[in-house]
């Protein structure tokens, strides 16, 4: 068994790879808060707090956390109706404390019951999504947010119009060029990249950006006609000042607090952003390399700390995001000192460099968001998927469309709702099986007898005549639904009627709550 990471051994992978998540991280901060109508910054201290703050609580090893595009739009309509900013953030500081308390009720476990296509799916689907919306950003063409992951887009296209708009009729050299140049390297870094000595801790990424923005530089010089439009940079608000910087941090108006709209959007952010949590940590545990398991539950409480300290002081609504996470996987890192370092450097560049990271072009970003998705989006997944037949496929694929057509949120419920049916359809198999010799029937269960197989079982026990001796053996089974139960106690009361005997095999006595009974001698337990 291999050794556990330790602080100091992982440095050497955690250090780089935080540094790519900050320069994912920091447009996506930036977006979300311009999409959802929020003062940019708050963006910026979500993402803060997600890595610091979150990272710290949380004993997820990988997933980064903060503001998240399936929360733009409640935030939106969240600020429409609340009267100021502070009453929102009052909301999203209460809407911290729920999910604490969702924790102490245990409530994160409910995620360990969603099938697993429907995660693999979903992380299909964000690296399906990365890829289609981030061409657009790479060729200069920015009509929707980044990190966005809706179909439709505030600049009327969808996210597959939006793709051909920006191929064939709009598209920028200078982007396209920068973001060209980069894909290319960032797939032959990592197939190339030097197994020994200082080069093999350099982040690709970190090299992508920096060429980003010295070709950027040297366009304007050399050739203008390519320099990229100020649009198409980063753009993160500058403070001239420590006391700017410090003023654009704001508290709730807790006299808001007995508000109903308050409480509303406070409960619809705790289930909303828990929702999205739980699922984003199952998905990174499927990716961890090291295959370990997060405790979801706990999970709860540390995403509720974080959204309490990003409503008091003036933060956007947080929540663990499959993307970062995802660049965290693909750069390297081991544990979570790469999610918490994400947000020191946040915090830092920040209040030190602001003018340096408004230099970045959007395209190079673009480059490292497509390499990201498309080591979500693998053709051996596909493949994987489909030689485990059609229980798994089916809703792998039907999670991918719906989320691909809709947003996060919605293909993920139409997933969950596709994937329990197959799960259903699959144990509904026969579960029973029915043998007669003669006077002699045997019914054995094949295995755990559910609610779904009432109708067999009912119909099984009703095949056996009046006058034979039947056998109802539940050895194979370790769990047996009290539906089931009372219909296995039916027959045997109705059996001295029937001249039927009835003996019972197996370990009765633990199979459920609710015992099975012995209404008359023609019934027998062995």
């Amino acid at each position: 068994m291999a050794d556990k990471p330790s602080f100091f051994s992982s440095l050497g992978k955690d250090i780089p790879a935080s540094i790519v998540v900050a320069l994912v991280a920091l447009p996506l901060c930036l977006g979300i808060a311009l999409a959802s109508g929020a003062p940019l910054f708050s963006g910026l201290i979500a993402g803060i707090v997600g890595g610091i703050v979150v990272g710290i609580l949380s004993k997820s090893q990988l997933s980064v956390s903060g503001p998240a595009a399936g929360l733009t739009v409640i935030v939106l309509d969240a600020l429409e109706v609340l009267p100021s900013w502070e009453v929102f953030l009052l909301a999203v500081a209460l809407s911290g404390i729920l999910q604490v308390g969702l924790y102490f009720t245990r409530s994160g476990t409910l995620s360990e019951f969603v099938p697993s296509s429907v995660i693999t799916g979903m992380l299909a689907a964000i690296g399906l999504i990365l890829i289609l919306k981030q061409i657009p950003h790479a060729l200069g063409y920015d009509g929707d947010f980044e990190g966005s992951l809706s179909f439709l887009q505030p600049d009327g296209l969808n996210t597959l119009s939006a793709l051909f708009y920006s191929v064939w009729d709009f598209f920028l050299p200078g982007p396209m060029l920068i973001a060209f140049v980069s894909i290319l390297f960032l797939f032959w870094w990592d197939a190339k990249r030097p197994k020994n000595g200082p080069l093999k801790l350099l982040p690709g990424p970190l090299v992508v950006v920096v060429f980003g923005v010295l070709a950027n530089e040297a366009f304007k010089i050399f050739a203008p006609g390519l320099a990229v439009e100020p649009s198409h940079l980063v753009q993160v608000p500058i403070s001239g000042s420590l006391g700017e910087f410090v003023g654009q941090f704001r508290t709730p108006d807790f006299s808001a607090i007995g508000m109903p709209d308050v409480w509303i959007v406070a409960v619809t952010l705790a289930i909303v952003a828990s929702l999205e949590s739980l699922l984003c940590v199952k998905a990174v545990d499927e990716i961890d390399p090291q295959r370990r398991t997060t405790d979801k539950n706990h999970e709860l409480l540390a995403q509720g700390g974080g959204n309490f300290l990003s409503g008091l002081i003036g933060g956007l609504p947080l929540t663990s995001v499959i993307v970062r996470s995802s660049a965290n996987v693909a750069a390297g890192a081991e544990t979570k000192t790469s999610a918490i370092l994400h947000g020191f450097w946040l915090l830092l560049s920040v209040l030190l460099i602001p003018f340096v990271l408004n230099l970045i072009p959007l395209a190079a970003l673009a480059a490292i968001l497509i390499q990201v998705g498309y080591k979500l989006n693998t053709p051996d997944l596909y493949k994987r998927r489909w030689s485990q037949g059609w229980h798994q496929f089916v809703p792998f694929i039907a999670t991918i469309a719906a989320i691909l057509f809709t947003d996060l949120l919605r293909g993920i419920i139409i997933g969950l709702v596709i994937g329990f049916v197959f799960v259903v359809a699959r144990n509904f198999r026969t579960s029973i099986s029915v043998a007669n010799d003669g006077d002699f029937w045997m019914v054995s269960a094949r295995r755990n007898l559910y609610f779904i197989h009432k109708y067999e079982l009912q119909n099984s026990l009703g095949k056996v005549p009046e006058g034979a001796s039947v056998v109802i053996d539940l050895e194979r089974a370790e769990f047996i639904d009290p539906d089931n139960i009372d219909i296995i106690n039916s027959f045997a009361r109705n059996a001295c009627f029937r001249d039927v005997s009835v003996t019972i095999r197996g370990d009765v006595d633990h199979l459920e709550d609710i015992p099975l009974e012995a209404p008359s001698k023609k019934v027998v337990y062995t």
